[in-house]
């Protein structure tokens, strides 16, 4: 049965602003293009779009950094690469303009600035709908060139924050001598270090957390999760094979699974199933949200029902959203946490 002291979370949730945050991953933007149905084009097949409005946003490794710059009023950094192309100013400025601190990211001329455009159109008698996305992107692993400044700028910032994001989307940034040297790191300094992959998470040896999805999780275990039984095995077999001290399965509609190694576990039930608009970047603001709050001294499962409680006010709105620690507040003072008591 899930319970929750919801009176300790709100007494030590304005510590979410203390501490400081590195996020090492693929950085990336997403632009946003919005049109209006005009006429078929004579040239083509194709729709013509009255353009109205880009918007751009942080996305990918980028999105949990602007996360966290949400909540702890900007004392995060990050680490990544950037290229030498259109997107690179922009990319650099929308970290700027979220307050997000810059200084370690490399440059590489040989690689895109990672951007995914999404061009959505609408007409009178219809929602806006997603038509097309570009992605420009490098995959490729890093150069040993690029990989060793990486590294650098790794050994200045490490030290310096009180936990580190790996963020790895399989764009190329997180290698293995990256990996390495970052777990190296944050054990040296005593740091806490969060893994987000989508897959490979073997790579991730003796991190203090990890946040896969269900289907991520499923594919790393080898079977398919369907009931508690199946969740179990699958988060003790996570934990045996990584050493991870801990990791935290999304799932979706049903919640989040907390597995600790002391064999602690914790079944947390989704808090919002009725207000979802876009889940897009939840997976992101979990593992802000989570990390932030480990390291401002929250427990484990504490510090899982507030990145659950950040994710059921982001999916309320349409792209990557972020929140704060007063909205966070609010809603945690309006619920009822025995509502969910029998829901995990």
């Amino acid at each position: 049965m899930f319970t929750a002291d919801k009176e300790e979370i709100l007494s030590k949730i304005e510590n979410l602003a203390k501490p400081s945050v590195l996020v090492i991953g693929d950085m990336a933007i997403d632009e946003m293009i919005y049109g209006t149905t005009d006429r078929m084009s004579r040239e083509a097949p194709v729709l013509i779009l009255r353009h109205y409005n880009t918007k751009v946003i942080l996305g990918a490794a980028s999105n949990a950094a602007n996360n966290i710059a949400s909540l702890n009023d900007g004392k995060v950094s990050v680490i990544g690469t950037y290229g030498k192309d259109y997107y690179a100013d922009i990319l650099l400025k929308t970290f700027k303009n979220s307050g997000i601190n810059t200084e370690y990211m490399v440059q590489d001329e040989t690689r895109a600035t990672t951007v995914k455009t999404r061009i959505s159109g609408s007409c009178s008698q219809s929602v806006t709908q997603q038509i097309v996305r570009i992605d420009r992107e490098t995959i490729d692993p890093l150069s040993a060139e690029i990989e060793a400044k990486v590294i650098a700028q790794m050994e200045k910032a490490i030290p310096l924050h009180d936990a580190v994001i790996l963020s790895d989307y399989n764009i190329g940034l997180l290698t293995e001598n990256v990996i390495n040297k970052a777990i190296e790191l944050c054990h040296k300094y005593n740091k806490i270090i969060v893994v987000d992959s989508q897959k490979d998470l073997d790579k991730f040896q003796g991190v203090t957390s990890m946040t896969p999805n269900q289907p991520d999780s499923e594919k790393f275990v080898g079977f398919f999760i369907k009931d508690k039984e199946t969740l179990q095995k699958a988060g003790k077999e996570m934990l045996a094979r990584t050493n991870a001290e801990s990791a935290l399965i999304t799932l979706g509609g049903d919640g989040m699974a907390l597995f600790e190694n002391n064999g602690n576990y914790e079944k947390i039930p989704v808090f919002n199933k009725t207000d979802v608009f876009d889940v897009t970047g939840a997976g992101d603001t979990v593992v802000a949200t989570y990390t932030l709050a480990m390291a401002a001294g929250f427990s484990k499962k504490n510090a899982a029902i507030l990145g659950n409680l950040a994710a059921s006010i982001v999916i309320r709105y349409f792209g990557c959203a972020t929140t704060t620690i007063p909205v966070l507040k609010s809603t945690l003072e309006k619920m009822d946490m025995n509502t969910f008591a029998n829901k995990a």
